[in-house]
């Protein structure tokens, strides 16, 4: 029997690393690829080869197994999100390595957009563990955690890295530790696991550490192997937005193989929660009409059963008015359709901003102009207050709470019920940027 069937296959786990800048993200994966065997002789031959080398002596840099850009190792720093993949017998690994400067925070949340967790690294060097409460932590730690809390990742693992240059001080870790269980509080971050170690030297990463006999716990790989994913959406209501309405001949039609062909509509579209079937009745929203499932494919082949996460062709038995941004929804636990939103967002564009002008938003296949009527509040990153303030705008990398009133209705949910149809972008009717990105709290 092969080894690999004995162990138990626990799927795929996204987890993106996170922290303020110089925290060693890039070296931490760099390590964990490296020592569970997960790059090849050329990518260890081309690191030695590497001109832009970052240690002393004739170890290797491990940090540019993820900083590709040349800009990135020309200034050490990560810039873009850059994507790695490994596996062990039990499971399959897809980690997004963020950067830590605050201008690239937007990176940032696109990395965690798709995760179940977040490594939040923490430089002991750089933190005033003398300071009360959570205040002695650095600012972009504590933004990227709340990112982290708003996206719903499922788990937190604060991995208190670089313990070899405070001599693996236990007294230190405790610290940080304590100053980061009040953060957490503050936010409202439950799973969270904490993990002293030392990316440059291995400790605690792949294989324990004698210089830290004070920690009993598992090492960082140990940890991700006994993750769950996020929640099971297949179990969730039925949410089908129609991206693309499928046309083909029409019905008694020859083809040019002189057979008879038959002509469908066909409405195209990944499920984003829930599953779907031959026979069952569907909503479309926002007009609310009710019609029969046909048939459901994958290409050309009928399927059974359609669940979560799949690209499927339906066809329904009834001909109805549905196009592109309309939804499919099952009969039971209905979105609220709304004009009108309120929001969770992370200000993304260089430009503030501008309560007086229009947006798009987009959600799912779904685009309408958009304007936001309100800030509710601004979340101070230090103080980690929620500031009111009538006259206030957003500018990059703010966290706020706003209202959106919207051209046409959309079909959305609770982001902490359903994430795909809870979230959004505002794009720059002007600049065509991505302004904004949102998680819905509300809807009226």
């Amino acid at each position: 029997m092969n080894e690999q069937t004995t162990h138990e296959d626990r799927g795929v786990l996204r987890f993106i690393t996170a922290g303020s800048v110089d925290d060693g993200k890039s070296t931490l994966i760099g390590r964990l690829l490296y020592d569970s065997k997960g790059i090849f002789i050329d990518q260890l031959a081309s690191l030695s080869r590497a001109k832009h080398k970052r240690t002393q002596g004739d170890r290797i840099d491990l940090s540019l197994l993820t900083d590709g850009l040349e800009a990135e190792r020309e200034q050490g720093i990560t810039i873009d999100v850059a994507y790695r993949y490994f596996a062990t017998p039990t499971r399959k690994y897809i980690i997004a390595d963020t950067p830590g400067h605050e201008q690239y925070t937007r990176n940032m949340v696109t990395g965690a957009s798709t995760a179940d967790a977040a490594i939040i690294l923490i430089d002991p060097t750089r933190v005033n563990t003398t300071a009360l409460e959570h205040h002695g932590l650095l600012a972009q730690t504590k933004r990227h955690s709340m990112i982290a809390k708003l996206l719903g990742l499922p788990h937190i693992i604060v991995a208190v890295n670089k313990m070899d240059l405070v001599d693996y001080d236990q007294n230190v870790f405790e610290a940080i530790r304590r100053a980061y269980l009040q953060l957490a509080e503050k936010i409202g971050l439950r799973d969270v696991h904490f993990i002293p170690l030392s990316a440059l030297e291995g400790d605690n990463v792949v294989h324990g550490s004698d210089k830290m006999p004070w920690y009993d716990g598992p090492t960082l790989l140990e940890l991700l192997e006994t993750l769950s994913t996020r929640t099971d959406e297949c179990n969730a209501a039925l949410r089908l937005p129609v991206q693309y309405v499928l046309r083909t001949y029409p019905e008694g039609k020859d083809n040019a193989a002189g057979t008879e062909v038959f002509g469908f509509r066909g409405y195209q579209g990944m499920i984003e929660s829930g599953r779907i079937r031959p026979g069952d009745t569907v909503t479309i929203q926002p007009s609310g009409v009710t019609a029969t499932v046909h048939e459901v494919r994958v290409f050309e082949t009928p399927l059974d059963e359609a669940i979560a996460g799949q690209s499927v062709t339906v066809l329904l038995k009834e001909n109805v008015d549905l196009s592109r941004g309309d939804m499919l929804t099952g009969t039971a636990e209905q979105p609220t359709v709304s004009r009108q939103v309120v929001a969770d967002v992370c200000w993304l564009d260089t430009e503030t901003l501008d309560v007086r002008r229009k947006y798009w938003l987009k959600h799912t296949s779904k685009v309408t102009q958009a304007k936001v009527t309100a800030i509710q509040f601004k979340r101070e990153m230090h103080s980690l207050t929620d500031t009111i303030d009538a006259a206030a705008t957003l500018q990059m990398n703010d966290i706020a709470r706003i209202q959106v009133t919207l051209q046409q209705p959309i079909a959305c949910d609770a982001y902490t019920d359903i994430p795909g149809t809870g979230s959004f972008i505002l794009i720059d009717s002007t600049t065509h940027q991505t302004a904004a990105a949102g998680m819905i709290v509300s809807a009226s």
